[in-house]
């Protein structure tokens, strides 16, 4: 077993024993509309498998099915007691499963679905592929705003695709080839710092960058101090 294994057991075992107050609390106010709390929505993980990945309920019945995969702030699919699990990331707490089980880790970059997602993927993205999809990473400090990111677009997939998705590509390719296990310690801590301060945790990441030696535009990206500009995903030549 490497640490990083042992480690994510040590802290997801942990965890569901601490938390599980906590996601039984919601789990009840989610299922107040009569429904299930849980969703297990089907992402794509290492090796290319197939898996559940767990998920506190945010979203009305049936939500995929009456719209894309990517969500606005203002979309009206999310519920009101949804919208804040989100902004305090209390939906992804079912995922500490996952981590047991070894469909994810605590760090890596984070897992999407087939349809509309891998499929889509270019060959240098599926390097994505090659290690266990994490609860967080670098792009969850850099785009925990996603929802407002997307707001007001006429295709928020679409936004997805050439806003957010080549610079998520980007930032979970450079931490397959660079991360160790004292960095997946700094990005649990950011990813806590941003949930309270996210210009001093995007300064963290922007550190953890100089130190992968990541290219100027990617860390200019990541600092979030303009708006962000449509380019091509990992692989694809700029016309």
């Amino acid at each position: 077993m490497t640490p990083k294994r042992a480690f994510d057991l040590v802290v997801a075992l942990t965890g569901l024993c601490v938390l599980a107050p906590l996601m039984l609390i919601f789990a009840v106010v989610a299922a107040s509309d009569g429904h299930w709390p849980l969703y297990r929505g089907i992402r794509v993980g290492r090796g290319n498998s197939t898996f559940g990945m767990l998920k506190l309920r945010t979203m009305t019945l049936g939500a995929e099915q009456a719209g894309g995969t990517s969500t606005a702030r203002s979309d009206r699919r999310v519920t009101k007691v949804g919208r804040f699990m989100r902004r305090w990331k209390l939906d992804e707490l079912p995922q500490l499963v996952n981590v047991v089980v070894g469909d994810m880790s605590l760090v890596g970059p984070r897992p999407n679905t087939r349809r509309g997602g891998v499929d889509r993927y270019t060959r240098e993205e599926m390097g994505l592929l090659a290690v266990r999809p994490g609860i967080t990473d670098l792009s969850s400090v850099v785009f925990s705003d996603e929802g407002d990111i997307l707001d007001g677009t006429a295709d928020p997939d679409a936004a997805y695709d050439y806003l957010i998705r080549p610079w998520k590509s980007r930032l979970g390719l450079l931490y397959v080839e660079r991360h160790s296990f004292a960095d997946d310690l700094k990005i649990i801590a950011l990813t806590l710092v941003a949930i309270v301060a996210k210009p001093l945790a995007l300064r963290g990441v922007d550190s953890i960058l100089a130190a992968w030696e990541a290219d100027h535009d990617l860390r200019l990206a990541c600092r979030r101090e303009t708006n962000l500009d449509a380019i091509c995903a990992p692989g694809v030549a700029a016309e």
